[in-house]
């Protein structure tokens, strides 16, 4: 696999939020990591960006062990997080927020811009507006955005749908799946469950830190035992 963590054990305080947990991503998929709050699915996808000191386990790209690489390096190596909160600069436009973006872009940077613009266009109708003043889903697509601007081949996304609309949330999806196209290996965590998994090639469930299930979407939506415990009947 692309980009993988097998056996991540860690928390905060000396208290284990994270136990012997494994995931993996290949390009061109959408892997979701799902389950009850405090399950530890956002502490799972900090731990492989380096943000969590680890206990125990080992995170891989490309072949290469980065288990002891800081944020940045892994960064640098093509990962690109997308924070659930204070993901987007208010303050500037969204240009700006572009730019900002392709520090590590060494290539033409409007040429990535406008890329961006075709991905998401309306937030090429919004260039030069206060990233403040956007609405939540449109805020979120800048951040997703300016995620894509270093070219990179790993994009993680923190609940990139937590408190928009059903149909704002159908719209991040949909560009989600387009971002797929494009070979990027795409790992999600998502309180959505059921219409994650409806876009998720894989996904796995975890319950008090540790892995319960996995599976290929429509497998993960078709079991009933799953279905009762966590999508809702």
């Amino acid at each position: 696999m692309y980009f993988s963590a097998s056996k991540l054990t860690g928390g905060y305080g000396g208290v284990n939020i994270i136990e012997d947990c494994s995931f993996n991503v290949n390009k061109g998929e959408i892997v979701s990591i799902l389950g009850p709050n405090g399950a530890g699915k956002s502490t799972a996808m900090k731990a492989m960006l380096g943000i969590l000191e680890l206990k125990n386990g080992e995170v891989f790209l490309d072949n290469q062990e980065i288990t002891n690489f800081k944020t940045q390096d892994r960064i640098k190596l093509g990962i690109s997080f997308v924070p659930q909160i204070k993901n987007i600069f208010t303050e500037l436009t969204v240009e700006e927020n572009l730019e900002m973006g392709a520090f590590l872009n060494e290539e033409n940077i409007q040429n990535q811009i406008e890329k961006m613009f075709d991905l998401f266009p309306i937030i090429k109708e919004k260039r030069n507006q206060a990233a403040g003043e956007l609405s939540g889903g449109q805020r979120q697509q800048v951040a997703i955005a300016r995620a894509l601007m270093t070219n990179p081949s790993v994009l993680m996304l923190d609940e990139p749908t937590a408190g928009v609309s059903p149909v704002i949330m159908d719209e991040i999806f949909e560009h989600i799946l387009n971002i797929k196209k494009q070979n990027i290996a795409i790992l999600m965590v998502e309180q959505n469950a059921r219409q994650a998994l409806e876009i998720s090639d894989r996904g796995y469930i975890l319950v008090t830190g540790k892995n319960a299930y996995e599976g290929n979407g429509d497998y993960l939506l078709n079991d009933k035992e799953i279905r009762k415990s966590f999508l809702g009947g």
